[in-house]
């Protein structure tokens, strides 16, 4: 029993010893920020004055200047909850790929921690919203302190920590900067946009800075207590798995003769935008008499007739597949996935300029064509955007089209053929949804289909994102790489 006690007494001392300045700034931004939370309980007078009167005069200045407020929200939407969950889904997900089980659960517990902390502190405090004279954001529950102060703090920092022995040492100090730009400027808008008072947050940047302290300090003392030495936390939490934490290699041509490549993407895209537009304005206003007007009127009457409730509600949602939320959402998680698994940025630049290829080519058309809806009624109402193409159908289909591209060559697995099989259902689905809620003609859907052959066929002409399949799927370590490698492991006191 002595020696157990004598082997967790050694670490700790070292641990102490090391980070007693460390310490002292989380037991700063701990008694700060329970001072400030008296303060607010007991509603101080200055404190009081202060926090009402900066809110009247953010909100005097800026409630006026509505671009300035579609900023400020956009940038206050990067420490929402969807966002956090996002940021901590994929890279504990990204990370268990990697088999960085340790560093996961850090990522992990830390994310819970600030999940607890935030609902638990606002019923314990109970402060009311900041009343303005214009409203300019939404809001729910209580003030103190701000959770999206507080969560942008804790996963922005976190995240930070887990990839800071990705970067080369020169990137690192910027790296910390701009996230702590990032979180400053999600702090600022919570009060810009009148939903947040100073005080809440700034108490929720202690509480986070504090929470993330000692989160942060506890994996250092697990780290000692492996036999691993000490690192400063502006190398990361781990530097050994520096290679493990490392989105993708450096590939030295990301793309194949890169400005032969952009100048055949800007060219193809003016080809497959001209196509949209003549096969557009022919079935739009030059088709009468044709098999294509016949089909636009028989096929909209068609489920005019068809349709119950039952019939409305399954559509509804199986339409919300292909809306504009749901395509980034599942983007945004596959790419990151390819990342982790495969290792090659190649196949995430291939999805991105599908889907941001697809997104201008159906803005751009949509409006040089201005086709109006079927003449039934349309069950989604009125729309931003005109009938041709259809964009919920031509997202659906680049995207599911881009990711079986993507799969099926990089895995013998049976499971492959599931992505293609959902590269068929989901546009399908999502195209009888549209024409069933009268948002449709056939020839719209027709339209989808040029759109996305022509632009996934250019892309994978162009991009070429299998190029590194018959390497492996695996990037080859550089003797570089080992060499760094084996200096990490000879420096954590483990044979090379």
């Amino acid at each position: 029993m002595t020696g157990v006690r004598e082997l967790l007494r050694r670490p700790l001392g070292h641990f102490t010893e090391r980070s007693l300045a460390g310490l002292a700034l989380i037991l700063g931004a701990g008694v700060g920020f329970g001072l400030l939370l008296v303060l607010v309980r007991v509603e101080w007078t200055p404190l009081y004055d202060v926090d009402h009167g900066v809110a009247a005069r953010l909100n005097e200045l800026i409630a006026p200047i509505g671009p300035l407020v579609t900023v400020l929200t956009a940038i206050t939407d990067l420490g929402g909850r969807p966002v956090i969950v996002w940021l901590v889904s994929v890279a504990v997900v990204g990370l268990l790929i990697r088999r960085q089980g340790r560093l996961a659960m850090y990522v992990i517990v830390t994310g819970l921690g600030a999940l607890v902390l935030d609902p638990s502190l606002k019923a314990l405090v109970d402060r009311l919203r900041p009343e303005v004279d214009v409203p300019i954001g939404t809001y729910a529950g209580q003030s103190f302190p701000s959770g999206h102060a507080l969560g942008s703090m804790v996963a922005y920092g976190a995240i930070l920590l887990v990839f800071l022995p990705a970067m080369a040492p020169r990137w690192r100090k910027p790296a910390i900067a701009l996230t702590g730009l990032v979180v400053f400027l999600i702090g600022f808008t919570r009060v810009a946009l009148g939903v947040h008072f100073l005080s809440d947050v700034l108490g929720a940047w202690l509480l986070g800075a504090a929470w993330l302290g000692v989160t942060a300090y506890a994996f250092r003392l697990w780290r000692l207590e492996r036999g691993r030495p000490p690192v400063s936390f502006t190398e990361g939490l781990e530097p050994e798995a520096a290679r493990d934490v490392t989105p993708a290699p450096d590939e030295e041509k990301l793309l194949p003769h890169a400005r032969a490549g952009v100048a055949e993407l800007l060219v193809g895209w003016v080809l497959v935008f001209g196509l949209l537009y003549g096969f557009g304005m022919y079935v739009s206003y030059h088709a009468g008499g044709t098999f294509f007007e016949r089909l636009d009127t028989a096929v909209p009457n068609w489920f005019d007739a068809q349709r119950t409730p039952t019939g409305d509600d399954v559509s509804y949602w199986w339409s919300k597949v292909g809306d504009t939320h749901a395509i980034l959402l599942i983007s945004l998680v596959f790419c990151p996935l390819v990342l982790a698994v495969w290792r090659r940025w190649r196949p995430v630049l291939f999805v991105a300029l599908t889907m941001f290829g697809e997104l201008s080519l159906f803005l751009a058309s949509a409006a040089a064509v201005d086709r109006p809806r079927p003449p039934i009624e349309n069950l989604d109402g009125p729309m931003p955007t005109s009938s041709f193409p259809s964009g919920h159908i031509a997202a659906t289909m680049c995207l599911w089209l881009a990711i079986a591209v993507v799969v099926f060559p990089r895995t013998d697995r049976w499971w492959r053929w599931v992505f293609v099989a959902l590269a068929v259902v989901m546009p399908v689905g999502v195209a009888v949804s549209r024409m069933y809620r009268g948002m449709h003609h056939p020839t719209d859907f027709m339209g989808a289909i040029l759109l996305t052959a022509c632009w996934v066929g250019l892309l994978y002409w162009v991009v070429r994102p299998n190029a590194d399949v018959h390497e492996g799927n695996e990037p080859a370590i550089e003797s570089e790489d080992v060499d760094t490698l084996d200096d990490e492991l000879a420096k954590a006191g483990r044979p090379a």
